[in-house]
């Protein structure tokens, strides 16, 4: 794997772009992970991203490892910005931890408003039926799937979402929908006892 934010760079040049993240403790308080648990991330953090910070580049990179088939790019463009939380474009350690954290701790609340924050690119509070198309194509860029499986599953999450029927997805009419669905209940625990 390539190293971390501009690459081609010297190793001099690189060296003076280090970042040095929160202290432990300001961490746990932020998160639902151990003293140990964090610094085990933070060891495979460092070893991927020696600079503390991680460039989109790299961050497609370490994604498509975990998804060899297809092209996982686009997608991984859509992750990246959902933990990008200064919009910055690069992921320092704590905003790694904060999203996993969520992802893999919060409650339902917490792990549904990040999905949302995920499929709403643009950040006006709504998911927009042409946005979500290009998500879910991204996702369904694999041999097996069907052309027109992404615009079938935005039509049906849209009929089911979009309650009153304006176009667009809200938050409130998100979280509804989802914590009324045991299909994506179930899934949102499937990576509770990951770490």
């Amino acid at each position: 794997i390539r190293s971390c934010l501009n690459s081609s760079d010297s190793d001099l040049e690189l060296s003076t772009v280090r970042h040095q993240p929160e202290g432990l403790e300001q961490l746990q308080a932020q998160t639902k992970f151990t003293r140990k648990e964090l610094q085990s991330l933070y060891r495979g953090f460092k070893n991927e991203c020696p600079s503390g910070l991680v460039d989109e580049e790299t961050f497609k990179s370490i994604y498509s490892q975990f998804f060899p088939q297809g092209d996982a790019t686009t997608y991984a463009h859509f992750l990246f910005n959902a933990f990008d939380i200064n919009r910055n474009g690069s992921i320092r350690f704590e905003d790694f931890v904060i999203g996993l954290s969520v992802l893999l701790r919060g409650s339902v609340t917490e792990k549904l408003n990040w999905a949302f924050n995920l499929y709403d690119i643009n950040k006006d509070g709504y998911i927009t039926k042409e946005v979500n198309i290009i998500i879910l194509s991204a996702r369904y860029t694999y041999p097996c799937v069907r052309d027109n499986a992404p615009s079938e599953h935005v039509d049906k999450f849209f009929q089911k979402m979009d309650r009153n029927r304006d176009g667009v997805v809200t938050i409130e009419e998100f979280i509804e929908t989802c914590q009324k669905d045991e299909n994506i209940m179930s899934s949102m625990q499937l990576f509770e006892n990951v770490i």
